[in-house]
């Protein structure tokens, strides 16, 4: 859109420096209560932890499982109720009240994924989904990958073997 002659005088050209702007865009930045938002995060983060607590003894003592044995089945069942969260809108509105008490548990990644996919759907499975998909999740990956071999490297030198 150009603008008309007519409209050539009434607009005042910004020159701002960064420095002006950033004190500029700090005097419009709505205020953030940490205490609250800390707060949120911790009840959220910590309901999921419950409830991921509740599923896992549902294997125990449904399915007689052990604890170890019921963990990874836990997990899963946490993946898809975030993954199907996710899908219906619900997940995005409980992180954007919560903030980072959905991001800790393994719920976040999945919805990082979940989100990426669904964001990228359009533009086909292999080059939209599979494509996108991955990029948070590469970093994720390949940042446990490189923390698991430094506590290996750690365990070794202590001797402990993993223990």
């Amino acid at each position: 859109m150009t603008a008309s002659s007519s409209d050539k005088g009434k607009y005042k050209k910004m020159a701002m420096s960064s420095k002006e702007y950033q004190n500029f865009a700090k005097t419009r930045e709505p205020s953030r209560s940490i205490g609250t938002n800390c707060l949120k995060a911790f009840i959220i983060g910590g309901g999921i932890c419950v409830v991921g607590q509740v599923i896992q003894e549902l294997f125990m003592h449904l399915l007689h499982m052990k604890a170890e044995d019921a963990s990874n089945p836990t997990v899963a069942v946490l993946i898809i109720i975030s993954v199907i969260l996710t899908s219906i809108g619900v997940y995005d509105k409980i992180a954007q009240w919560a903030g980072a008490g959905t991001a800790v548990p393994v719920t976040g990644f999945a919805n990082s994924m979940c989100s990426a996919a669904l964001e990228h759907r359009a533009e086909g499975l292999v080059l939209g989904v599979g494509a996108n998909m991955f990029k948070l999740a590469g970093s994720v990956i390949v940042f446990g990958v490189v923390a698991a071999f430094f506590v290996g490297i750690v365990h070794l030198i202590l001797g402990t073997g993993g223990q």
